[in-house]
């Protein structure tokens, strides 16, 4: 018999990221106890939106807390796909990891500025803020299902395609709710610009969705 190289990955980098992530959201729940309350009820009540959508809605600590926690656990869900499905370059786990969690931040932290500056160039910061912030909170919120799912995949459920198709499309689920909720909050103000509002959700909402998902699917 052939002798088969088998490739084990340690769980402690990922034990860390899941425990750094946890300690993110207690201390947004501790420190922000009504904002989180108000945000864990999201996709069921607006109230969250409505009443932190203001200027500087973007470096207050609550909402800056909440995206870290999404950037740890989406990069974790990201890295567990390509290992369930056998797509892990044949480096380090965690570099692999940390370069994910770098692109994956820089990628939103690119799109984050171009959204403003189209706002910018329209002269019209506070509707394009108030999309960027609404989008931005489906996005977080989301990141609790994510890091459920990240806890069955290392623990649970190991290598389960089942659990990550079940997770993608309830994560997929909670920002159509946010979209939607976004037109019918805004489709007075949106209604000049309807075209470009659906060209840009295309090109950079869907299409990463959709080719992830056609990635999987391949």
């Amino acid at each position: 018999m052939d002798p088969i190289e088998k490739t084990i990955i340690s769980l402690d980098w990922m034990t860390i990221s899941l425990f750094l992530s946890l300690v993110v959201l207690t201390l947004g729940k501790y420190l922000y106890h009504k904002k989180f309350l108000n945000f864990i009820i999201l996709p069921f009540n607006d109230k969250y939106i409505l009443l932190h959508n203001k200027k500087g809605q973007f470096s207050h600590w609550f909402h800056l807390m909440m995206t870290l926690f999404q950037l740890i656990n989406l990069s974790l869900f990201l890295f567990l796909i390509l290992k369930v499905f056998d797509l892990l370059p044949k480096e380090d786990p965690l570099t692999i990891y940390l370069v994910i969690l770098g692109c994956l931040a820089l990628f939103q932290l690119v799109k984050f500025l171009l959204q403003m500056f189209t706002g910018f160039v329209f002269n019209n910061q506070g509707l394009i803020g108030g999309l960027i912030f609404s989008k931005m909170s489906y996005l977080n919120y989301s990141s609790i299902l994510t890091c459920i799912a990240n806890v069955l995949l290392i623990y649970i459920t190991t290598n389960s395609k089942t659990t990550i198709y079940v997770a993608f499309a309830l994560i997929l689920l909670i920002n159509a709710i946010g979209i939607a909720k976004l037109l019918k909050n805004y489709q007075k103000a949106l209604f000049p610009y309807f075209m470009y509002f659906i060209l840009y959700l295309c090109t950079l909402e869907i299409a990463p969705l959709v080719l992830i998902g056609s990635y999987l699917k391949g």
